[in-house]
């Protein structure tokens, strides 16, 4: 057992530390399982136990006083690897929900949908926009399939004047939907 009365001079102090070194290490990495971590620990007990010789009595067991100041060092170091962990698990469980919920929201994403509502948009303004006449041939045409010839005899009109208000109707569609009339056609 080494006593404080016989660490009185850094060569003694020394012969301790050298004699002991490899056991005090051992016992640090079998707890933090990192031989560089494990002996920075040693390190800095036995430079902590050096600065504070002042305090321990003749009979103070240095042995037991370095391990528990060891012990309380690799206590922080793996509290403070545990807190890590825990705010690492956080995270990657905070991204994980949050891919988690792409994929879903992405999975149930229907391209089509979108861009046919997006047109529709774009069709019902630029009707919107035309003479009542035009728009209502045009809907009865394109939308409820009426032959001219019976839009012509509804409105009182000839069967070329629906064709008219019917292109009419097209090539301002056209016109409106010019950034979509290659997706359209593919």
């Amino acid at each position: 057992m080494q006593n404080a009365n016989t660490l009185t001079s850094i060569t003694d102090f020394t012969r301790f530390f050298n004699s002991n070194q490899e056991r005090f290490i051992h016992f640090a990495y079998s707890y933090l399982r990192d031989r560089a971590e494990a002996e920075d620990v040693v390190m800095e007990s036995m430079i902590a136990l050096w600065e504070n010789r002042e305090k321990w009595d003749d009979k103070s067991n240095l042995k037991a006083i370095l391990l528990t100041i060891i012990k309380n060092k690799s206590l922080n170091i793996l509290a403070h690897q545990q807190t890590r962990l825990r705010v690492e698990d956080d995270l990657i469980s905070h991204r994980q929900r949050e891919l988690d919920l792409r994929i879903s929201t992405l999975q149930e994403c229907n391209p089509s949908t979108i861009f046919d509502s997006e047109i529709q948009h774009i069709v019902n303004k630029a009707l919107d926009k035309l003479p009542e006449q035009s728009r209502n041939i045009f809907i009865l045409s394109r939308y409820q399939n009426t032959p001219n010839k019976d839009i012509a005899e509804q409105f009182g009109l000839t069967i070329k004047s629906v064709e008219f208000h019917i292109t009419k109707v097209l090539k301002v569609l056209r016109v409106e939907l010019k950034d979509y009339l290659i997706s359209i056609f593919l």
